[in-house]
């Protein structure tokens, strides 16, 4: 990986402190891997404590994650959600839910085009209207 940042979405997330989830192996190996700075939005926290509930402890791993700059939560800002309601009317066939979009929105804001996901729509999406996501994380099925 050339770049200092990575997004990752919600799911890679949840594989990573869920022990039970499919992709938890191939994850833990990834990240273990990874050097650059994590990067997700405030969005996506909240679908990972949503995902993760009831389980408290989990949940609490992950905000201390958070709190230790392990992972970075970016905040949403104007331009951010004027772009996620373009977003949300070019895939609306999809539908692109709203973590997703807020991910696109700030890969163009800060300029990262790599990306840990598990989700499939990411070869979809579009930065810029015309550039692919670099995705650097394909999991083992």
């Amino acid at each position: 990986m050339s770049s200092r940042f990575v997004l990752v979405d919600s799911g890679v997330l949840v594989a990573f402190y869920n022990r039970r989830d499919r992709y938890h192996s191939p994850v833990v190996e990834f990240l273990g891997r990874c050097t650059e700075q994590l990067i997700t939005t405030v969005a996506c926290v909240t679908e990972v404590m949503w995902l993760l509930a009831p389980e408290v402890r989990v949940q609490n791993h992950f905000l201390s994650a958070l709190e230790q700059g392990i992972i970075r939560a970016e905040p949403l800002i104007a331009e951010d959600y004027r772009r996620i309601q373009a977003l949300n009317h070019t895939y609306q066939d999809l539908p692109a839910d709203f973590a997703d979009l807020s991910l696109v929105a700030i890969s163009e804001r800060l300029n990262i085009a790599q990306i840990a996901t598990l989700d499939q729509d990411f070869d979809v999406y579009r930065r810029y209207r015309q550039e692919s996501f670099v995705r650097v994380f394909y999991p083992q099925k």
